[in-house]
């Protein structure tokens, strides 16, 4: 069942945090204000029984100011002015006895709290000043208590209003932070989600490329390898596929689905050899006794996986090597080839993921010259980084 928009409340902006509905913060001050005066006139004129027309303008004003500030969302200044005139002639209208006129203090802190306080100070200001002046010339005497209660009471009211506009500009503070960090984090998991996707696919068709060039090169001369060099195809195609689902399945399940098995450095052997073909081969160095942790593993086998995809698409290689070790508590990776080298300044190359794979582990990338006479990809990654 929807909620009624008459609730009293809701929680919003955070744990501990209750904000009224709009429409109970509009309509509570005229049901308060109601309350408090018109049944407390009506008591004083069934006591007093003044003449007809006074008790009648005495009702009029008693239910005047608290249905005045139903406007007082969409016009707090004029609401504030509106109400101060109301109270002024109640203050001043026979006979003096009555209930408090506390539509004027729901005006004041809503004026206040709205941001009206030129419009609130100026009318009480006003207002009050008329009182004592008029009243003084009617020939009302006013007790110096009663005139400084009430103008405390004022005061308190500015207080209150100001209070509650500081806390709602917090508020709105706090929902535009919140609003900005979950833009950041959608945009950093479109990054990731697509960063993936390059890889996979970057990976999956460079694979494809080799042995179906392969495939055709061996077709009419070597039929068994040009079938392997087809199976490969298939078999890389399907890896593909499977890793392209998992990714797309974490987006259509707001990211609770669970992600296929992530690469391991062990898988780096499956990797070269996937990239291997007549005219150019792929040597793994592992150097490792022990493996690092999941995330580093992962963030490792994937930077090898695309500086491989550059070579063969960028360097005219005929030779690449992966070299895997632990260096002063951290992972070392490097990737040589002996082809013309990459532009290390190319972002557009799959560089950009590279470096973000590895700051987000807070490790680096680095491309110079290779000794084998091509671009060497090194990268440096903390042992025990955690993803």
């Amino acid at each position: 069942m929807p909620q009624s928009t008459w609730d009293a409340g809701r929680h919003d902006g955070g744990p501990g945090r209750f904000r009224p509905s709009p429409a109970f913060a509009l309509v509570a001050p005229v049901v308060a204000s109601v309350l408090v005066q018109v049944p407390g006139t009506i008591v004083v004129l069934a006591w007093l029984r003044p003449a007809p027309l006074l008790a009648l303008a005495q009702l009029v004003l008693a239910l005047a100011g608290p249905l005045a500030l139903l406007a007082a969302r969409r016009a707090p200044g004029a609401t504030v002015a509106v109400v101060t005139a109301l109270a002024l002639a109640d203050l001043l209208l026979p006979p003096a006895e009555g209930p408090p006129y506390v539509a004027l203090a729901f005006a004041i802190v809503l004026a206040v709290a709205r941001g009206a306080i030129g419009w609130a100070v100026a009318s009480v200001a006003v207002g009050w000043t008329a009182a004592i002046v008029v009243g003084s010339l009617l020939g009302a005497t006013w007790n110096p208590l009663r005139v400084a209660g009430t103008t405390a009471v004022l005061v308190a009211c500015f207080a209150f209003g100001s209070a509650v506009r500081v806390r709602r500009e917090r508020l709105a503070a706090y929902r535009a932070e919140t609003a900005r960090r979950r833009r950041t984090a959608e945009e950093q998991e479109r990054i990731r989600i697509a960063r993936e996707l390059h890889d996979v696919i970057g990976h999956a068709l460079s694979q494809i490329n080799v042995q179906a060039s392969v495939g055709l090169h061996l077709m009419d001369r070597d039929p068994d390898r040009a079938r392997t060099a087809l199976e490969s195809v298939k078999a890389t195609s399907k890896t593909a596929l499977e890793e392209v689902r998992s990714v797309l399945g974490v987006i259509r399940s707001d990211g609770e689905a669970p992600l296929a098995p992530q690469a391991e450095l062990a898988e780096l052997p499956r990797l070269a050899a996937g990239f291997r073909a007549p005219g150019f081969d792929v040597e793994v160095v592992d150097r490792l006794g022990e493996a690092p942790g999941r995330a580093v593993q992962f963030a490792a086998y994937r930077i090898a996986q695309e500086a491989l995809v550059n070579v063969v698409r960028h360097a005219g290689a005929g030779r690449a090597v992966v070299a895997v070790e632990s260096l002063d508590g951290d992972l070392l990776v490097t990737v040589d080839d002996d082809g013309t080298g990459i532009d290390g300044a190319d972002e557009g190359s799959g560089i950009l993921g590279m470096r973000e794979r590895a700051a987000l582990l807070g490790g680096t990338v680095e491309f110079e010259r290779s000794p084998l006479g091509g671009a060497r990809v090194t990268a440096r990654l903390p042992w025990g980084a955690a993803a």
